[in-house]
């Protein structure tokens, strides 16, 4: 659905956001099993009180007409550019899953506008970026990914713009990517707006009230992660103010059921092959790769866990895999499933979730069974926007327009 608020500049953020949007798959992991319910406390470095900013280093200043260039390909995206931006990559300290502290990266843009005008924050969670891709995580600021271009727009446009790399991108590269692990999503993304909040005071940048979240697919899911942890442990820092997760995969428990169920091809196993790959090791569950897969992948995966897989779940998982997950008999198992189920609470600020209805990558359920559930609990500012016919990739442009106009309302 369109808002009767929405413009025709909003409209065109389609063309732009929509072209180059990283849409990963969605799936996710948690530290040492929780209760489903369960969100961590904030913890060293997480108190409000301890500083997270390490260092900062200005990558660029970029004019009008020079961000005009980074978008030249892009049919009216020239004509949204309002303000130059100054882009810098942040260092800060936040937490592996195994409770390490690390030091960790992202991109700050910061509009260039009048003074004593104060801007609203907004979070941004990226796609999945494969570990052969770390040149496209935001901090690096690289030609072609989604910071380059459209999130440099959209920071033009007056936001000042959070974009960390997660865990196993940029400065933590050495260590490996929680793929989609709700936890770490979480907290990383809210270490990298505390560490930008402090250099915005150091810069004198003013900054408003105002906090918004987007992502799509792995960042849907760390978007709503991200949401939670902040309502649960951060109001006396941020107020969240809208956000609008696309495309995440927020119910895993059911999510593990389906692909289990699964006798139709599904192209993204690979993805999903990530996500067990990173509970069996941040859950400590160390299973060999044999109680996962059948042979030759289970060989294969040991050596690659996000090599080449077949397209049926009954020729990749062992018949004891498959039988454990839908019966609920391996309760170690079940667990991590649980606890990444982020589908059940209840959000105080609007949220409005998107979701493709033929989306064959990240179930459209997730979603609806997010608003069920959240609906149910009294959350009475959450929307459910269904993009009828699109699936994960074709429902970009629609979640852009639609999210991007409903953040708007409350700008």
């Amino acid at each position: 659905m369109l808002f009767d608020k929405l413009s025709s500049r909003l409209a065109r953020l389609t063309w732009l956001f929509s072209t180059i949007l990283l849409v990963g798959p969605g799936l996710g992991c948690q530290k040492d099993v929780a209760s489903p319910a369960a969100v961590p406390a904030a913890e060293e470095p997480g108190t409000s009180s301890t500083s997270r900013l390490l260092g900062s280093t200005l990558v660029g200043e970029y004019t009008p007409q020079q961000l005009a260039t980074h978008v030249s390909g892009i049919p009216f995206a020239a004509a949204l550019i309002r303000y130059p931006i100054r882009v810098y990559r942040l260092t800060y300290a936040t937490k592996t899953p195994a409770g390490q502290t690390v030091t960790a990266s992202g991109a700050l843009l910061v509009p260039t506008v009048p003074v004593g005008q104060q801007l609203p924050l907004l979070s941004y969670q990226h796609g999945t970026i494969s570990p052969a891709d770390e040149g496209k995580a935001p901090s690096y600021y690289s030609s072609g990914s989604e910071i380059y271009s459209a999130v440099s727009v959209l920071a033009s446009t007056g936001y000042v713009v959070s974009a960390p790399d997660y865990i196993g991108y940029g400065a933590s590269k050495t260590q490996p990517h929680p793929y989609e692990h709700a936890e770490s999503l979480a907290s990383t993304s809210l270490d990298m707006l505390r560490a930008a909040k402090e250099f915005c005071q150091q810069q004198q940048t003013g900054l408003n009230a105002k906090t918004f979240l987007l992502g799509y697919s792995e960042g849907g899911f760390a978007t709503l992660a991200l949401h939670r942890l902040m309502e649960v442990t951060a109001t006396a820092e941020f107020t969240v103010t809208a956000s609008a997760p696309g495309a995440g995969a927020y119910h895993k428990s059911a999510f593990a059921t389906y692909i289990m169920n699964a006798t139709q091809p599904l192209n993204f196993l690979s993805s999903y092959v990530w996500v067990l790959d990173t509970y069996n090791r941040v859950y400590g569950l160390n299973r060999p790769a044999a109680f996962y897969y059948n042979e030759p992948y289970a060989t294969q995966l040991a050596a690659n866990p996000l090599g080449p897989v077949p397209t049926l779940p009954a020729t990749l998982f062992t018949p004891g895999l498959r039988a454990a997950v839908l019966n609920g008999t391996d309760q170690p198992l079940t667990k991590t499933f649980l606890a990444n189920d982020i589908y059940d609470w209840k959000p105080r600020a609007p949220l409005a979730l998107f979701h493709g209805t033929a989306d064959d990558y990240v179930p459209f359920f997730n979603s609806q069974d997010a608003y069920n559930a959240m609906r149910a609990r009294g959350a009475t500012q959450v929307e459910l926007h269904p993009i009828q016919g699109g699936n994960h990739f074709t429902s970009a442009m629609p979640y852009t327009l639609e999210a991007f106009a409903f953040i708007s309302q409350y700008n």
